[in-house]
């Protein structure tokens, strides 16, 4: 998660107890070896690693956005599949804005995706929740 997010009262520091991998995206390379290296840690401890790979929250219209390549890289270095999770919520939680409008949540969590080759596990991840978002939005 974006480093900035731990800095806000209360929210931030409750999340803090969580031992997140906290990045700053300014710095890329640095933060992709930190997510591997960490969360590869974490993994090999027994814990599940949740990534969002998009990076950033995009209006719903404009669809799925490109991919980092972090979950790739660490399913395929630690050997663990990708679980993909799909979910229309940017339809009612509007972006920027504390703003809410009442529907219907839909997430669908997708088979386990798993390879040795980061790019296409990443690819692969990518495609599902795209498909999966048309047909739920």
């Amino acid at each position: 998660m974006k480093k900035e997010i731990l800095l806000i009262p209360f929210f931030g520091w409750a999340i803090s107890r969580l031992k997140p991998i906290s990045i700053n995206r300014k710095l890329k390379v640095e933060s992709l070896k930190k997510v591997v290296e960490i969360g590869g840690e974490r993994i090999r401890e027994g814990y599940a690693v949740l990534v969002f790979p998009e990076g950033t929250r995009k209006k719903p219209e404009e669809g799925i956005g490109k991919f980092g390549n972090s979950c790739g890289l660490l399913a395929s270095n630690e050997a663990v599949p990708i679980i993909p999770i799909c979910h229309n919520s940017g339809k009612y939680w509007i972006n920027k804005s504390f703003k809410k409008k009442s529907g219907d949540i839909n997430v669908v969590i997708g088979k386990p995706i798993s390879g040795s080759d980061p790019k296409k596990l990443t690819e692969e991840a990518r495609s599902w929740i795209e498909n999966t978002y048309l047909e739920i939005s």
